[in-house]
């Protein structure tokens, strides 16, 4: 037997996305419940999806059996692959005004003959669920969030869930897309959290993952972050979901690694997937409420 001479192998706990967004589902549940006793009306999603991608279909009716969960009333607008760009933006228009729509779903990715940054734009920023419209970005850049971007949103509350004390630490966000890397940084630079960003450009990414307290990884690409780069004692959060030719599903992060390393990380599946649905839910019911007053 060969001695450890001391050396502690660590494991860490895993943060479990599926448990937390059942808990936060059932609060939305229970005041949603309230609003009806109360003589309001149910929150209104209008969800549309364009085209017949085999992903965009199972997302969106994930989605919908959420909304019939906790009460939401979602309202489904599939449009063929062929719809003009002009019918959607009427369609968007129409929902805008719409009193009973609270929140507004677009699915992606649109067919590309569609502008899809066009067209998120002119969802009413009020309305704007996902929370990727450049006012709601704004705000959250400016420390004053309305509806906030549902990924980071997420995971912001799995970070919470871990009693993550945010000051003093070091996060290290890798990508830098509009839907989780930009708005994730915006999030935990609003938390106190000192930042840095790595994207395609950035070389020698260990060496920035090697010093991060928090690491968020949505890239994409299965195992780019590797094991041993892991600060020890760090929360690793895996927002990759990258599925393999034997229909493995694995995230960013090479899990077994880094898990030996990490004080908390996210296992994919089951980690950060479950809480982004949640938060749409969550951002629906904050709009009617903003409705309300």
């Amino acid at each position: 037997m060969q001695p450890n001479f001391g050396i502690k192998i660590m494991t860490a706990q895993l943060i479990d996305g599926k448990a937390l967004a059942l808990t936060i589902r059932n609060e939305i549940a229970t005041k949603i419940a309230a609003r009806n006793q109360q003589g309001l009306r149910k929150p209104g999603l209008a969800v549309i999806l364009m085209g017949d991608d085999p992903a965009s279909h199972i997302y969106v009716q994930n989605k919908r059996k959420a909304c019939a969960e906790v009460g939401i009333k979602s309202i489904y607008h599939p449009l063929s692959a062929a719809t003009s760009e002009q019918t959607l933006i009427q369609l968007i228009q129409t929902l805008n005004h719409d009193p009973t729509i609270d929140g507004i779903l677009l699915q992606l990715p649109l067919p590309s003959s569609i502008d899809s940054e066009k067209l998120l734009e002119l969802i009413d920023p009020k309305k704007d669920v996902d929370g990727f419209h450049p006012y709601n970005l704004g705000r959250l850049a400016q420390r004053r969030p309305l509806l906030r971007p549902c990924t980071p949103y997420g995971i912001m509350a799995l970070l919470d869930s871990t009693q993550e004390v945010y000051k003093n630490r070091h996060a290290v966000i890798i990508g830098a897309s509009n839907i989780v890397g930009r708005p994730m940084a915006l999030e935990l630079l609003l938390s106190g959290s000192t930042i840095t960003i790595c994207h395609r450009f950035t070389k020698d990414i260990q060496k920035y993952v090697s010093t991060a307290d928090i690491v968020v990884s949505a890239v994409g690409k299965p195992h780019l972050i590797k094991g041993e780069w892991i600060k020890p004692q760090a929360t690793v959060i895996d927002v990759g979901i990258n599925r393999l030719a034997n229909g493995k599903i694995m995230g960013d992060v090479e899990f077994e690694e880094a898990a030996k390393r990490a004080a908390f990380i996210t296992p994919v599946p089951g980690g950060v997937g479950p809480m982004t649905t949640t938060m749409l839910l969550k951002n629906t019911l904050q709009a009617a409420m903003n409705q309300d007053t």
